[in-house]
């Protein structure tokens, strides 16, 4: 039996809540493993946002998830911001991909320094030293010297940045389709296959 692909999506502070909850609702969809960490930030605009109220305990934002998005129980794991026994706080075990959707320029300043002060700049560390891919999606602007200066830095070292800023060339209708922009082209460079938009190119 083929294991799924497992991903870490982090979603941080930054405005852009709907590109990381459906982010999450795709990579479920296509059957991935995702390891889940949501920053109090994250929760607040999340509500904000979208008016969802996540649950207040780890284990019961874990359960109103897996419901919301149907998910089995081994597909979908939510972890505190300060397990540090948790899988991607370790090169031995975290996955091969992590996203962090929406990123807050405080997190994508954390990660360029190594900071590591919580378990979603841990897992972004991690996934430097160890070479693996990391995605990066800011929802900011303008963009300061020391945002732009940051994303450099990070990008020498590996990791991808992706703003979260969608195109128009395919006459959009609906705030879901601008949505649907951002998280297909974090899907492509995931390798998960979507429908979401076509490729340049293509037929719809």
């Amino acid at each position: 039996m083929t294991q799924p692909r497992t991903i870490t999506l982090a979603m941080t502070g930054a405005s852009g809540a709907q590109y990381g909850l459906r982010l999450l609702e795709c990579l479920l969809a296509a059957e991935c493993q995702v390891y889940l960490l949501i920053s109090a930030a994250a929760r607040v605009v999340l509500a904000t946002e979208t008016g969802e109220q996540l649950p207040e305990g780890l284990a019961e934002t874990q359960t109103y998830l897996r419901k919301r998005f149907n998910a089995p129980d081994d597909r979908l794991h939510v972890f505190d911001r300060d397990d540090w026994f948790a899988p991607v706080a370790s090169g031995s075990s975290a996955p091969a991909s992590m996203v962090i959707c929406p990123c807050s320029t405080g997190t994508l300043s954390a990660i360029a320094v190594g900071a590591s002060n919580n378990l979603i700049e841990r897992a972004a560390d991690v996934a430097l030293k160890e070479r693996r891919q990391l995605i990066l999606v800011p929802r900011e602007t303008p963009y300061s010297q020391i945002h732009l200066e940051n994303m450099l830095r990070l990008t020498r070292m590996g990791a991808l940045i992706l703003p979260a800023s969608p195109g128009f060339y395919q006459r959009p209708q609906r705030i879901e389709e601008l949505i649907d922009f951002v998280v297909a082209r974090i899907l492509d460079q995931l390798g998960v296959a979507q429908t979401l938009l076509p490729r340049w190119g293509q037929p719809e």
